[in-house]
């Protein structure tokens, strides 16, 4: 037996280097980073937060500030696409329905696609032309206000703050376009006889009633201009929308009646393409209709707050802090999230969904959606940011994955609140740190 003792020390020594060795990229990645934070929380004026993990060693590789609260803006999708996978099935439901004598029942979900300018609704369309019974449109009674909490009540003229309904169509929103060599025209053409002439030439751009869907039109001039602008939702507007598009009528009750039991799903497109726009482009309106179609599984009301709850209580019991989460897409400053409970939730998505499809539903550095100009890879090289944006004014996060030079994949959470520089000043700052990742560990 003493035989064996020197390689048996040998062999501990050349594995006590080797651990030694493989672990000191980390902790000289993490000594620079508290350096960098440290420089720079003297010299800026901004509040910062900051955690990187491996989910591999299971290890937190860094964090400045990670457990205190941030404004996330659109960083609050990511809890809402995790609403989704947990609760929603792989294909978009888009009616319930029943067929009853001469009548065809049916009440939406809150698909936000129907009708929408990126999607197809060939497969609605056709469902519905091809029955001739009578169509009869349930709207459900108990819904969602058009506003969430805390919605700047003065961005009702942008199309990022379209309203929720349970029936959307066209987006819920008007799309103007206008050519020298065309007239200006409406889709949907429904609203074309609800545009005025802004005479005093002031505005520069369309303008809708606060009140009423009636839309101001500045003097046209030479160049060409598209706009999309929301409408004020309703249940009978629903009904004259679909009516229009359908050329036949369509009944509107609010009260399903006894006898009807709505036992059939019309399902409309993947999941992914919901999920696609909605992380890509940071689409607040798929966002937050997301959440009333969960709340539609789960209850017989469409409310974001019911899908909020639920989650919150039965699928993050184990967040490592509490946290305030009132809408779907981010727009409201209610919203309250510590960096490390957004790396949690990441981590579950990193571990439930094949890295495949996920890194393709989310924007990738350089490449694509709302990072398609930001944390370009070096020439050659495939994109190593994947990862969700969120700004609102003076306020800006990303949050997502990392995958160094040497391949292994990392989870982050960049937030940044309260700065009076220019967007592209934090950004910056927040490449540098991302890249020293990305090269050194």
């Amino acid at each position: 037996m003493p035989v064996f003792r020197p390689i048996t020390k040998i062999l501990l020594v050349i594995c006590g280097f080797l651990l030694l060795f493989s672990c000191a990229p980390g902790k000289d990645v993490s000594r620079k980073l508290k350096k960098r934070f440290t420089t720079a929380e003297a010299s800026t004026s901004w509040f910062t937060g900051f955690m990187v993990y491996d989910p591999h060693s299971r290890k937190m590789v860094f964090e400045h500030n990670s457990h205190k609260y941030f404004t996330p803006a659109s960083n609050i999708k990511l809890l809402s696409f995790y609403a989704g996978l947990k609760i929603l099935e792989d294909s978009i439901p888009t009616l319930k329905y029943e067929v009853l004598n001469d009548t065809l029942y049916f009440t939406p979900t809150g698909d936000p696609g129907l009708l929408h300018s990126d999607f197809d609704s060939s497969k609605i369309l056709e469902f519905f032309n091809s029955h001739s019974e009578t169509l009869m449109l349930i709207y459900p009674k108990a819904t969602e206000t058009p506003f969430g909490p805390g919605w700047a009540w003065d961005d009702y003229n942008y199309s990022f703050s379209a309203e929720r309904s349970p029936f959307p169509l066209y987006g819920n929103t008007v799309n103007f376009s206008f050519s020298p060599e065309d007239s200006l025209k409406a889709e949907p053409s429904f609203f074309d006889n609800q545009m005025k002439e802004d005479s005093t030439g002031i505005s520069s751009g369309i303008e809708r009633n606060l009140k009423e869907n009636s839309f101001k039109i500045p003097l046209l001039k030479n160049s060409a201009f598209e706009q999309q602008v929301p409408f004020i939702t309703s249940a009978e507007l629903s009904a004259r929308l679909l009516s229009d598009t359908l050329k036949r009528k369509v009944n509107l009750i609010q009260n399903l009646p006894k006898h009807i039991d709505l036992q059939h799903k019309l399902f409309s497109r993947p999941m992914d393409s919901l999920y696609k726009k909605m992380l890509q482009d940071s689409d607040n309106f798929f966002a937050e209709q997301l959440l009333l179609m969960a709340a539609g599984e789960i209850s017989d009301t469409l409310k974001a707050e019911i899908a909020i709850d639920y989650v919150q209580d039965e699928l993050f019991k184990e967040m490592p802090d509490e946290i305030k989460w009132v809408d779907g897409s981010g727009l409201s400053r209610y919203n309250l999230l510590t960096p490390r409970s957004l790396v949690w939730v990441l981590e579950k998505i990193y571990r439930e969904v094949p890295r495949e499809r996920l890194f393709a539903l989310l924007p990738a550095g350089g490449v694509s959606g709302s990072l398609k100009n930001d944390y370009k890879a070096p020439a050659g090289k495939p994109p190593f940011v994947f990862a969700k944006t969120g700004t609102l004014s003076n306020n800006h996060s990303l949050s997502g994955y990392l995958i160094t030079s040497s391949g292994r994949v990392l989870i982050f959470s960049f937030m940044n609140n309260h700065y009076m520089v220019p967007t592209a000043v934090v950004k910056s700052r927040m490449d540098e740190v991302l890249r020293e990742l990305y090269l050194n560990y």
